[in-house]
Order: C-alpha cells, then sequence, then structure tokens
C-alpha cells in the first residue's frame, strides 16, 4: 500500500531502467505513475500518460543508455507531454546521463553534445534534473535549470568496507579521475595511487607507468564509466604485473559494450562493483560482477527536492 501522503508527487517510468523506477517508487512509499509508450510501425514513438498530472510534481526516471538516441527521444516526448498536460514541475532524473564524454572540443570542427542534450531537455521542457556521477561536473552548468548531481562513491566505499580487505589503496586509471579516487580513499582511509597512461584514440588504452605505491596491497580501481573495459583491464593487469596482491574494480555506470564481459571475465580482476543506474541483462551478468542499487539514495534526493530540503546532506 502506498504510504507517502502527498497526492502531488509523481513517479513516472519509461524504457530504460523500469526494475529501478519500480524500486524508487517503493522507497518513497507511492505507486509508480500510469502512462504507456508504444511504437509506430515506422519507428516513431507515442506515449500516453494515463492519469491526471495537472498541478502535480512530476519525476520521470530514466538513463540514457543503450539504445542512447531511442531512450533521450522517449524522454523528450514525454517531457512534452507533460508539459502539454500541465505539470507543475518537471524533473528528469537521469541516473546516467548519455553523451556526456562529449563535453568539450577534444579536436577542430567537433561538437559539444553533451551541452547539446542538456539544450533539448530545457527546450521540451524541463524544469529540474537529478543525475548521479555527470561524466563531467562542468555538465551541470550547461543547464540554466538547477541540477542536482549525485554521488556514487558512498555506495561504492560502504560495499567495499563490508569485505573487510587489508593493505588497501585506491587506483585512479587516469589524471582525470583523482577527484573520485580521493574521495574513496578518503572514506576507505587508504592512500592513492595513479595510473600514468596515453590513449593513442577512443576506447583505445596503453597503460604507461604507476604513481604511488601498490606492492603487496589490494587494490581498488575506481571509473565512473567502464564502457569497453579496456581500460580497467589493461590497468587491473598492470597493477598485478607491478607488485598488487589483488585488483577490484568499480565504477557507476556499467555502460559494458563491445568486448567488455569477454575482458572483464578474461581479466586479473577479483571482482567488478558497479550500480545499476545501466541495467545489466542477462547475458552481462556474470559471477565477477556485483550489481549494487542506487534507489534508497535517488527515492531520497526526490523527497527532498519534493519537500524543499537539502539534497547535500546525502553526500556526508
Amino acid at each position: 500500500m502506498p504510504s507517502y501522503l502527498d497526492p502531488n508527487l509523481k513517479v513516472f517510468s519509461l524504457n530504460s531502467n523500469p526494475a529501478l523506477a519500480e524500486e524508487i517508487a517503493k522507497h518513497i512509499g507511492i505507486n509508480l505513475g500510469k502512462s504507456s509508450v508504444t511504437n509506430f510501425s515506422d519507428g516513431e514513438i507515442q506515449i500516453n500518460i494515463e492519469e491526471s498530472i495537472r498541478g502535480c510534481d512530476v519525476y520521470v526516471i530514466q538513463s540514457t543508455s543503450y539504445p542512447v538516441n531511442k531512450h533521450l527521444m522517449e524522454l523528450l516526448i514525454m517531457i512534452d507531454a507533460l508539459k502539454r498536460a500541465s505539470a507543475r514541475t518537471i524533473n528528469i532524473v537521469l541516473p546516467y546521463y548519455g553523451y556526456a564524454r562529449q563535453d568539450r572540443k577534444a579536436r577542430s570542427r567537433e561538437p559539444i553534445t553533451a551541452k547539446l542534450v542538456a539544450n533539448l531537455l530545457e527546450t521540451a521542457g524541463a524544469t529540474r534534473v537529478i543525475a548521479i556521477d555527470l561524466h563531467a561536473p562542468q555538465i551541470q552548468g550547461f543547464f540554466d535549470i538547477p541540477v542536482d548531481q549525485l554521488l556514487g562513491v558512498p555506495i561504492l566505499a560502504d560495499y567495499f568496507k563490508t569485505k573487510q580487505l587489508e593493505d588497501i589503496v585506491v587506483v585512479s586509471p587516469d589524471h582525470g579521475g583523482v577527484t573520485r579516487a580521493r574521495k574513496m580513499a578518503d572514506r576507505l582511509k587508504s592512500p592513492i595511487a595513479i595510473i600514468d597512461k596515453h590513449r593513442p584514440k577512443p576506447n583505445v588504452a596503453e597503460v604507461m607507468n604507476i604513481v604511488g605505491n601498490i606492492e603487496g596491497r589490494t587494490a581498488i580501481l575506481i571509473d565512473d564509466i567502464i564502457d569497453t573495459a579496456g581500460t580497467i583491464t589493461l590497468a587491473a593487469n598492470a597493477l598485478i604485473e607491478n607488485g598488487a596482491k589483488k585488483v577490484y574494480a568499480c565504477c557507476t555506470h556499467p555502460v559494458l559494450s563491445g568486448p567488455a564481459i569477454e575482458r572483464i571475465s578474461a581479466s586479473s580482476i577479483e571482482e567488478l562493483v558497479v550500480t545499476n543506474t545501466i541495467p545489466l541483462p542477462k547475458e552481462k551478468q556474470i559471477s565477477k560482477i556485483t550489481s549494487l542499487s542506487v534507489a534508497p539514495l535517488l527515492g531520497e534526493a526526490i523527497i527532498r527536492v519534493h519537500e524543499k530540503l537539502s539534497v547535500s546532506t546525502l553526500f556526508d
């Protein structure tokens, strides 16, 4: 039975992560809003909202994960439908923000697609965004509406605390992830190390050298996204070759595309710990991968935003 008393709070799910949406609604104590997503025979998306949302504060849960463009289009159409149905606020809960890696011009004549997506969401009618671990924190500034960025590190760190590992060193697979590694190390009260790598072209990583002492230690590699798993598996093997006792890995967003599962299975990683910001289909659920839920974090954030309370206390 629903237990959250304010009928003006509505949570809707689209197709990218319905299981997570169910869990979030359960955490809040409400039923998911009734809506349907169908496709015309030519692939056009049609969305129907099957209950009144006039004057309500609506939260739409949708990761823009694979197939990215389909899930993004579903979200834009849903926002338009909510706007035209007179929702008071349209809050987009993006456990995973797709296109976030295209956040700057790395070469001439490149688009900044992360900014384009922000423009699309705003133009459609979104009034707030709640996301977890944006690939680059400056993406918050691509929006002219409030953005609450939640962190995956506390969830991952709490899991590793329960394992009671000894002689831990937290390792960042590149220079860009040092801040994340530092946050994890502070929670686990451990030192950090950095892998200095050179990437000749996208999705191809080449490990260079390790900065920091890892010999005889249990290494925990941390990243925000693991895509083809090239970086993380090369890093794990380099750590073992350089004297690490064991290697664990973790990330917030398990994109795990292409040869990722194969690479993780064959690597020296003991266990890969991820969250369910992106759902793992059956074929990706291997014994080496442990998935933790972000539903309590997102559910709590939604309640706090709705009740106009501080969201930053969730980072403590």
